[in-house]
């Protein structure tokens, strides 16, 4: 790796925290200069503005957090197996999460609004491979037999991840776990649901 992409990769993974605990207008290009210890000029030496520097974030952020659940549900072969992980994982994380401030796609969807559209659309792709990746698992456990073949798989991922998330909001909100315990049953309940 070269010296630039190391000075890259260290504005990025800083700014992720930052933006994912303060989000775009709560992070300045002073907060990511102090994290990195560079000025504004060596800052747009590699990036144009702020809102190439929050995608970037952004994109880092999202990646962590799939790796980690990419763990958890790598290691199962069954997709009800899989689905129950991801709510242990993020029940276990849940005030502790891979990336300091919470989930990057909740949280940087209430900065992406009209006012940057780059962001905007980075985050509207990460939800809907998001979606993708939960319709493919469904689609998979349908064609083996273990999922049931009337379950509308867009509607499921949309349901699962709208549940998983409030439940997360309200964790992190009040800052305890119990919150998020009342949506695994629900999301429990859901998957159960899926069985053949």
């Amino acid at each position: 790796m070269t010296k630039a992409e190391k000075t890259r990769n260290l504005i990025i993974t800083e700014a992720a925290t930052l933006f994912n605990q303060r989000g775009y207008e709560g992070t300045s290009m002073k907060d990511i200069m102090d994290a990195t210890g560079m000025s504004k000029g060596a800052l747009y030496g590699h990036f144009k503005d702020k809102e190439q520097i929050a995608v970037a974030a952004f994109q880092e952020a999202v990646n962590t957090v799939l790796v980690e659940v990419g763990k958890r549900t790598r290691a199962e072969n069954q997709v009800i197996a899989k689905f129950k992980e991801v709510i242990y994982f993020y029940k276990e994380r849940i005030l502790n999460p891979p990336v300091e401030g919470g989930c990057p796609i909740q949280n940087s969807s209430v900065d992406a609004d009209e006012s940057r559209p780059v962001l905007r659309k980075e985050v509207i792709r990460a939800m809907d491979a998001w979606q993708e990746r939960i319709v493919r698992t469904l689609q998979k456990g349908m064609a083996s037999g273990e999922v049931r073949i009337d379950i509308d798989a867009r509607e499921f991922a949309i349901n699962f991840i709208s549940t998983l998330e409030g439940g997360i909001m309200m964790a992190q909100l009040y800052r305890d776990v119990r919150y998020f315990d009342n949506v695994a049953r629900l999301l429990n309940q859901m998957v159960e649901g899926l069985k053949r």
